[in-house]
């Protein structure tokens, strides 16, 4: 089984993939799956969403304290199979942020390389703003403050309910600015919502040592050329380090390889 889906994935188109993700999680007709969590950042509150937000799902347990095993059941199920593939290949998100990347050659945008060392930012927001400040304060602050959810649901609700719009205020105001600073920063810097913000991603990023599905590097083939990392939507210096955890598994470094050094397999 494990095979097939690597032969399935080395054959796909992944942008076209990622295309018929983001339509069948907003396809409207398909709303009574909204028990269902999504597999990527996408706004349950989204006019023509028919997944729940996991993130979202996750914050209204803390809410009223309650175990969400559920969702968190169906996330570890995905992270133990195959990782972080979601991330690149059904994230609408993260689609959005590699067509707005893509302007940057398009218009000579000047790229803006963000260190490292804030790596450790998606876990910060995943228990500080997931888990610590919804306990306390009873709202889900990360939602309220999430530019997915001001994206697809904010603004979308806004511009058909003019009740909505007269009682816009601060908030909206600070979610639209959040948001903006976003759009533009994707422009500069590859997914940088996913490598230092997203706390799915923080959830999903240790399954990349234990998944069935991995990624290796044949050192003996191996020049260094740096192909792979030219490719990588996350920036990641895949020779060095296959089993990365800010890897999403988008396989763009196996085909772009000119030694052939990078394979992908199941994990004996």
């Amino acid at each position: 089984m494990t095979q097939r889906l690597i032969d399935l994935l080395l054959r796909a188109r992944r942008r076209r993939v990622q295309a018929l993700s983001f339509l069948l999680m907003n396809s409207y007709f398909l709303q009574g799956l909204k028990s269902l969590p999504c597999p990527g950042m996408n706004c349950y509150a989204c006019p023509a969403a028919n997944l729940a937000c996991p993130i979202g799902t996750l914050q209204h347990f803390v809410i009223i304290r309650e175990i969400p095993a559920y969702t968190l059941g169906v996330l570890s199920l995905i992270g133990l199979a195959v990782g972080r593939l979601a991330c690149g290949w059904a994230c609408p998100f993260g689609w959005l942020q590699e067509l707005l990347y893509g302007l940057r050659h398009r218009f000579a945008v000047p790229g803006w390389r963000v260190s490292e060392r804030w790596r450790w930012l998606p876990y910060a927001f995943l228990v500080l703003l997931v888990v610590i400040v919804p306990l306390l304060t009873y709202e889900p602050w990360f939602s309220k403050l999430c530019p997915v959810g001001t994206l697809e649901a904010g603004i979308p609700w806004l511009l058909l309910d003019a009740e909505l719009r007269a009682q816009a205020g601060w908030l909206f105001l600070l979610k639209l600015g959040i948001l903006v600073a976003f759009l533009v920063w994707m422009v500069a810097t590859p997914r940088p919502f996913c490598r230092f913000v997203c706390p799915l991603g923080a959830i999903w990023s240790p399954f990349n040592r234990i998944s069935q599905l991995r990624l290796a590097v044949d050192q003996q083939r191996c020049t260094s050329c740096g192909a792979c990392q030219r490719v990588c939507p996350v920036d990641i210096a895949i020779h060095e380090n296959p089993e990365s955890m800010r890897c999403v598994r988008c396989l763009e470094c196996v085909r772009a390889c000119p030694e052939q050094a990078i394979s992908v397999a199941g994990r004996s």
